[in-house]
C-alpha cells in the first residue's frame, strides 16, 4: 500500500513539475514577444518624435510634416465617443442591477450586450457605414464617434454592472428604511460607493477604443487638412498609421511609427489610470 502511495505521490510531483515548466516557458515566450514588439515600437517611434510632429499638420505622402491635426482629431473622436457611451452604459447597468425588469427582458439585454462585447470592431464599422455614412452621403467624424461609442457601451455596461453588484445590500436597505426615494439611493449611495469602479470602467473603455482602426476606415476615413467639423472627414492617428505605414516613402513611414508610438503611450497611460482607480475601489 505504501509503495502504491509513493508511486502516486511521485506521479503527482512529476506532473506538477512538468506543468510548472510549461507555464514558465509560456510566460517566457509571451514576455519575449511583447518585449520584442515594444522594443521595435519604441526604437522606431522615439526616433520619429520631434517638435514639428506637434505643431505641423499632416503632409502629403512623401513630404515632411507633423501629426497635429491627427492628434486633435483622435482626441475629439475618442473623447466624444466616451462622453456619449459612458452615461448610456452606466444607466443600462443601473437598470439591470438596481431596477431589474420582470420577465426575460433583463436576460435579453445581457445577451445582446455580450454579443456586442465580442463582436469584431470591423463589423461595428460596417454597420455604422450602412446606417450613417450612406444616409449622409459621405464619411464623417460623427459616424466614427457613433461606431466607437457602440464598441465602448457594452464594456461600460459589463464593468459597471459588476461593480454595482458587489455593493452590500445593507447600504440599499438602510437608505430605503429611512424613507429615501429609490432614485436618490441610486445616485447618492450606489453611485458614490461605486464611483472608483465606474470611472475605472469608463477609462478601460477609452483605452479599448483609442486604437481602433477598422471602424474609422469605414466611417471617418481621413483628412489631410485641418478640419474639426464632426460632420466631415477628420484626420485621426489610427487611420494615419494604417495609410502612411504602407507608403513607399521613408518620411511617411516615420510618421506612421510616430502615430503608433503616441497611440501606445496613450493606451499605456489610460491603463495606468485604470489600475489606479481599481486599486482605490478595492481598498474602500
Amino acid at each position: 500500500m505504501s509503495m502504491f502511495d509513493d508511486k502516486k505521490r511521485m506521479r503527482r510531483h512529476t506532473l506538477n513539475t512538468i506543468f510548472t515548466v510549461i507555464c514558465y516557458i509560456s510566460v517566457a515566450i509571451g514576455v519575449a514577444v511583447l518585449a520584442s514588439t515594444m522594443y521595435t515600437l519604441f526604437s522606431k517611434g522615439i526616433m520619429a518624435i520631434n517638435l514639428s510632429l506637434f505643431i505641423e499638420n499632416l503632409p502629403p505622402l512623401g513630404a515632411d510634416g507633423g501629426l497635429k491635426n491627427a492628434i486633435l482629431g483622435s482626441l475629439i473622436i475618442t473623447v466624444s465617443a466616451v462622453v456619449i457611451s459612458a452615461p448610456i452604459g452606466i444607466l443600462i447597468a443601473t437598470n439591470l442591477t438596481e431596477f431589474p425588469t420582470k420577465g426575460k427582458l433583463g436576460s435579453a439585454v445581457r445577451f445582446v450586450n455580450d454579443i456586442l462585447l465580442s463582436a469584431p470592431s470591423i463589423i461595428i464599422g460596417l454597420f455604422v457605414y450602412s446606417i450613417v455614412v450612406r444616409a449622409l452621403g459621405h464619411f464623417s467624424a460623427l459616424a466614427g464617434i457613433i461606431a466607437l461609442a457602440l464598441i465602448a457601451i457594452p464594456m461600460i455596461v459589463r464593468t459597471s454592472e459588476d461593480v454595482m453588484k458587489i455593493i452590500p445590500s445593507n447600504l440599499r436597505e438602510a437608505a430605503v428604511s429611512l424613507g429615501v426615494p429609490r432614485w436618490k439611493v441610486t445616485v447618492f449611495v450606489i453611485y458614490k460607493t461605486a464611483k472608483a469602479g465606474l470611472i475605472t470602467g469608463v477609462i478601460l473603455a477609452m483605452a479599448r477604443v483609442a486604437g481602433e482602426t477598422a471602424p474609422l476606415l469605414f466611417t471617418v476615413l481621413n483628412n489631410q487638412f485641418p478640419n474639426y467639423n464632426i460632420l466631415t472627414p477628420m484626420a485621426n492617428l489610427p487611420v494615419v498609421m494604417f495609410q502612411y505605414a504602407m507608403s513607399p516613402y521613408e518620411n511617411s513611414q516615420q510618421l506612421a511609427w510616430a502615430a503608433a508610438f503616441l497611440i501606445t503611450m496613450a493606451i499605456l497611460f489610460t491603463n495606468i489610470l485604470t489600475r489606479f482607480f481599481f486599486s482605490r475601489s478595492r481598498n474602500k
